[in-house]
C-alpha cells in the first residue's frame, strides 16, 4: 500500500504555463495604480506632519526633475521587491489575474529573489523588455524566475 503512495508523488510532473502578456499587462497597470496610491497616501502624510510649507515647492521641483523620476523608479523597485517577497510571488495584480512568480524550475521564490526581481525593474526602459509575446522581460531573464498561470499549472 505504501508504495502506490510513493508512487504517486514520483510521478508527479511539473508543468509550467507562462502567463499571457495581457496578463501580465494587467498585473502591471493594477500594481503601478497600488504603487502611486501608496505614494500619494505617504505625501499626504507627510504634507500634514511637515509645518513648513516652504518644502513642498522644493519637493515639487526635484519630483518633476530626472533625477526625482529615477528616485520614484527606484522607489517602485524596492516597493514591488518588498511585495513579492512578503507575499511568495504574490502582488495584487497576481492575485486578481491568478499569476504568480516562481523560479524557473517551478518551486516557490525566496525573498532575494523577489527582491532582486524588484530593483531589475529600476533599471531605466526595462518595462520595454517585456513587449513581445510570449513575454519574457528583464527582471525575470536577470533572476532566473517566470511568472506563470496558477490555473493552468502544475506546480510542485
Amino acid at each position: 500500500m505504501e508504495n502506490a503512495q510513493v508512487d504517486q508523488l514520483t510521478d508527479f510532473e511539473v508543468n509550467l504555463i507562462q502567463a499571457s502578456s495581457g496578463k501580465r499587462f494587467a498585473n502591471y497597470i493594477i500594481d503601478v495604480l497600488i504603487f502611486y496610491a501608496f505614494i500619494f497616501c505617504c505625501g499626504f502624510v507627510f504634507a500634514i506632519v511637515d509645518t513648513n510649507p516652504d518644502d513642498h515647492n522644493e519637493v515639487a521641483l526635484v519630483i518633476g526633475s530626472i533625477k526625482g523620476r529615477l528616485i520614484v523608479l527606484l522607489f517602485y523597485g524596492i516597493f514591488m521587491g518588498l511585495i513579492e517577497g512578503i507575499f511568495r510571488g504574490k502582488t495584487l495584480g497576481k492575485l486578481i489575474t491568478g499569476t504568480r512568480v516562481v523560479n524557473e524550475d517551478g518551486s516557490r521564490i525566496n525573498f532575494q529573489s523577489a527582491f532582486l526581481r524588484g530593483l531589475s525593474r529600476s533599471v531605466p526602459f526595462e518595462a520595454f523588455s517585456a513587449l513581445g509575446a510570449p513575454s519574457y522581460p528583464w527582471h525575470d531573464k536577470w533572476t532566473k524566475t517566470l511568472v506563470i498561470d496558477e490555473r493552468q499549472s502544475t506546480l510542485p
